[in-house]
């Protein structure tokens, strides 16, 4: 049986001991740090534009069938905040500053912000910004590849939320 070919611990060891400010980059780290952290940052926007997106949608929700949209519009903009965060944390963790300026937010998201008059709309509208994350998120996993294995897997658990998000707005919007 061969051995695997990794790096010896003594080598570890003193790695570990330099450029030590940069806290988990390492010298191991393979991707664009500053690509990844401008990634994340269209990201964390996308996010941050889908919950205000939803919490509007939640507040102005009426009609027969808007409990239903209203609740699921809740939850959502509840897990697109906790999207929001985990980018955030990410980007600070590869030594970058996350970025909330209200300015910058819809310039930077990959989805835009349409209010839609009619629970129709506003439905169409969530699932229009939802299939724009699947397919911004899935480029980004493609993009990343091997390169920052804990970036790839963040995408990879919020895209699935994603994904079910829409699947959500299309049942709903079947309905209307």
């Amino acid at each position: 049986m061969t051995e695997a070919n990794l790096t010896d611990v003594a080598t570890l060891r003193q790695r570990a001991r330099q450029n030590v400010e940069n806290g988990a980059v390492t010298e191991g780290y393979d991707a664009d740090r500053e690509e990844i952290i401008r990634l994340l940052n269209g990201s964390l926007a996308t996010e941050l534009v889908c919950v205000l997106r939803y919490k509007r949608h939640y507040f102005m929700a009426s009609g027969v069938k808007a409990h239903i949209a209203a609740e699921e519009f809740l939850e959502h903009a509840t897990q697109e905040a906790e999207h929001a965060d985990k980018l955030a944390e990410r980007i600070v963790q590869l030594g970058g500053e996350p970025e909330f300026n209200p300015d910058l937010l819809s310039k930077n998201s990959h989805a835009q912000y349409v209010a839609g008059n009619s629970l129709k709309e506003m439905v169409y509208e969530d699932l229009v910004a939802e299939r724009i994350a699947v397919d911004s998120y899935r480029e980004i996993i493609q993009y990343i590849g091997d390169k920052d294995p804990t970036t790839r897997r963040l995408f990879e658990e919020i895209l699935a939320q994603e994904e079910e998000h829409a699947d959500d707005m299309a049942d709903i919007l079947e309905s209307l």
